[in-house]
């Protein structure tokens, strides 16, 4: 009996010594290697959003329009100012106070004066602001523009983020129920142990995998609620397929449409018409603007011819007219001004027309490539890689084949079919930087109008 006593508390402590390490050691391993993957947000039992819900949603949020709104609201009205006459002045005026006599040499007057612009300064003013209304009403297309622009590309992103989680779930699903195979196997004897230890790291990546793909997911909708306006959005279903067939598009057609079409350049040309209209008005600041005075009084002065009689001058009107004589002031340096403006403008329309057709060629490049290779994926690579799979598959089960063969062909399927994903988003969002006139910045705060007043002159001086 003592003989056994020591071997049977070697043999406990060797059992402690193992419980101890497997304890100190379970934290360090990967929980989300056991556990089953979280549903994830995304799923088919949440509403289901479309992109008319969040192009809604976006057009309604979003600050930025809302700002292109109120800068036209605000040329509207500087366009009204504008061509409003100076207001009037009226007074009172007072002349020969006698403080000995104050009733017998004082004069009353009240007045009126009125300064009247002439060559037609007003109605010149008015165009140069209605131009400028015209400018914050394309810059208003050109922000509507952006943020649909941003809704659709971050639509067709959360799309392929959406279909990518779906691809990893199952990947992770066939990842378990190898590992479940294996470990069967092994217990027969049919599999080695650096076979089923493999198989265990390929079901751990693709769990790391799938929580990358939702972390992505999460990303993308975190965007999308930025640009809705909308902080509190959350990830839902959303309705559409990236496999539709993507569209076809004519280089020529769509370079010709984003010429003509493009608010960008409108506002440009509108651009050189606000300028013309400012070296009008420049023009009209040389015509003088017509002073006008008049006004009603009384005199107590006695009348000489009739001073016996205690007669006063009485009531007398005043009238002054008088114009601003242009002899050394033309507004030469004003002029000058404006027609080096009216340059700027003109030149600046050339410019945005290049910077178009340069983002237009990368565009259109990035949209070709991206619709090769998505087609390139769905009629042959995709197609070759499920049959390699099934295959490896069918002959693993008849025992022709051995699983680590299984495991590259179903690593190189769901490669090659997030790839195609990835390549269809691509295309998506080229078409629609395409068919959106390369229209970006959703977030950005609209181009600020022209807001300077035209120069007045002597409009508001006597």
């Amino acid at each position: 009996m003592p003989s056994h006593q020591p071997r049977a508390l070697w043999r406990a402590g060797i059992i402690t010594l193992i419980i101890v390490i497997v304890i100190g050691y379970a934290p360090l391993r990967p929980s989300f290697a056991q556990q089953p993957p979280q549903a994830s947000p995304a799923a088919p039992s949440l509403p289901t959003l479309t992109l008319a819900d969040l192009e809604r949603m976006a057009l309604e949020g979003n600050p930025t329009l809302g700002q292109a709104e109120a800068a036209v609201r605000a040329a509207e009205g500087r366009r009204v100012q504008a061509g409003l006459l100076p207001n009037p002045v009226v007074g009172y005026a007072g002349e020969e106070f006698a403080f000995r006599a104050f009733s017998d040499k004082s004069e009353h007057i009240v007045f009126m004066e009125q300064t009247i612009p002439l060559g037609g300064k007003l109605r010149k003013s008015r165009a140069v602001f209605a131009q400028e209304k015209l400018q914050a009403e394309q810059e208003t297309a050109a922000q509507k523009q952006r943020i649909l622009n941003a809704v659709r590309v971050l639509y067709y992103q959360a799309l392929g983020a959406q279909q990518l989680i779906e691809v990893r779930t199952e990947l992770s699903r066939l990842a378990r129920e190898a590992v479940r195979i294996t470990g069967e196997l092994f217990n027969v004897g049919q599999a080695d142990r650096p076979d089923a230890a493999q198989i265990r790291i390929e079901s751990e990546r693709a769990e790391l995998d799938l929580i990358m793909a939702e972390n992505e997911r999460d990303q993308v909708w975190q965007q999308l609620a930025a640009v809705a306006g909308n902080p509190f959005l959350k990830p839902a279903r959303l309705a559409g397929s990236l496999e539709e067939k993507p569209p076809v598009l004519d280089q020529a057609e769509l370079l010709n449409q984003l010429l003509a079409g493009s608010p960008e350049i409108k506002r440009a040309q509108v651009g050189v018409e606000r300028a013309r209209a400012t070296v009008a008005r420049a023009k009209a600041e040389v015509a003088p603007d017509l002073f006008v005075r008049g006004g009603l009084g009384y005199n107590r002065e006695l009348l000489e011819r009739e001073i016996s009689l205690n007669r006063r001058t009485g009531p007398e009107a005043q009238v002054e007219v008088g114009i601003r004589i242009p002899l050394f002031n033309r507004n030469q340096g004003g002029i000058a001004a404006a027609s080096a403006e009216l340059d700027v403008a003109e030149r600046e329309v050339r410019r945005v027309e290049l910077m178009l057709r340069a983002r237009f060629a990368a565009t259109y490049r990035s949209y070709l490539n991206a619709l090769r290779v998505a087609t390139q994926y769905e009629q042959r690579i995709v197609p070759q890689a499920q049959s390699a799979y099934t295959l490896y598959s069918t002959n693993f089960r008849s025992m022709a084949a051995s699983y680590p063969q299984v495991l590259i062909s179903q690593r190189t399927l769901f490669q090659v079919r997030v790839e195609y994903v990835e390549a269809l988003v691509n295309v998506w969002q080229n078409v629609v930087q395409l068919r959106g006139f390369l229209l970006s910045g959703a977030l950005d705060a609209p181009a600020a109008g022209v807001t300077e007043q035209p120069a007045a002159g002597a409009t508001d001086e006597r």
